[in-house]
């Protein structure tokens, strides 16, 4: 059985780390509002482009001439899972389930024959390096960034362009937590490259009601559309995943806060336990070496 002394000090630290957790618990929900706020805020603009790309891209019929983020790498061989996750951790299982999410898609992948690759943007997918050590193509520093913008993700979306062109792969896959609620964070995927007829909240067969003549033609407008859409798509799943964390972080540890007061109680009860054994054996000696003069 514990001693007296180890038991309050043991209580003394879960005590401590109790004022920790919900002190932390009341600034991931200080700055959960503004990220809430920020990517509820994004997704219409967002949704809305991605929609208006799906059906410019239905439109044009594919050459040689054709942007290559519309007409691909004309392989379906290399596939690059761009993994997104936060910088930080003690927000439950809200990194795992986008790790676990990507890591279920290559498993599928790599059932099919085809090779997986993956670009980490956040240091808690750096886990992926222990199941696919040869698999990393980049790993995008994010160490610097508090509140993401969009010049953030526009440098990300730069380097993915860039290496897709080159011929690094041929599908683009985006993995991010999508903000719900503050209860419920949900792992979703998206295809960023090349671009997916028919996704996006417009489809092509709503947007082909109306007669719409465009000037430039289709193919020019594609061209400057579509890099900004892949920096629009990855800032969008930075603005979710930040309220999406906030949201995590904060339920963990309240989860926390909790369990730290019903440790302190339990503790308590087996001090009071342990005091109370310690008092009755001092009296019994004490009445025993009475009887016994």
């Amino acid at each position: 059985m514990a001693s007296l002394k180890a038991l309050k000090i043991r209580i003394g630290s879960v005590k401590s780390t109790q004022k920790i957790t919900k002190a932390m618990k009341m600034v991931a929900a200080a700055k959960l509002r503004r990220a809430q706020d920020a990517a509820v805020a994004g997704r219409p603009y967002a949704e809305r482009l991605e929609g208006v790309v799906s059906s410019l891209a239905s439109r044009v019929t594919v050459s040689e001439s054709s942007p290559k983020l519309l007409a691909g790498t004309g392989r379906d061989q290399v596939h690059l899972l761009v993994v997104a996750t936060s910088e930080r951790g003690l927000a439950g299982a809200f990194n795992t389930n986008i790790v676990r999410a990507a890591r279920r898609r290559a498993e599928e992948l790599i059932g099919q024959g085809k090779t997986v690759k993956f670009y980490l943007a956040g240091k808690k997918g750096r886990v992926l390096r222990r199941f696919y050590p040869n698999g990393i193509l980049h790993d995008a520093d994010q160490s610097g960034i508090k509140t993401p913008g969009f010049a953030d993700a526009r440098t990300v979306a730069e380097d993915l362009v860039r290496r897709y062109e080159a011929g690094e792969f041929d599908v683009a896959q985006l993995f991010y937590g999508k903000f719900v609620s503050a209860l419920v964070q949900e792992p979703t995927s998206q295809q960023i490259m090349p671009v997916a007829v028919g996704a996006g909240g417009a489809t092509p067969a709503a947007a082909n009601d109306a007669a719409v003549e465009y000037e430039p033609d289709e193919e020019q407008i594609l061209a400057d559309l579509l890099p900004r859409n892949v920096a629009i798509q990855l800032f969008r799943a930075m603005q979710e995943n930040q309220a999406s964390f906030f949201g995590a972080q904060m339920n963990a540890m309240d989860n926390a806060t909790r369990n730290a007061g019903d440790m302190i109680k339990r503790l308590s009860i087996q001090y009071n336990r342990t005091r109370q054994a310690a008092i009755t054996t001092e009296l019994v000696e004490i009445i025993s070496g009475a009887e016994a003069l």
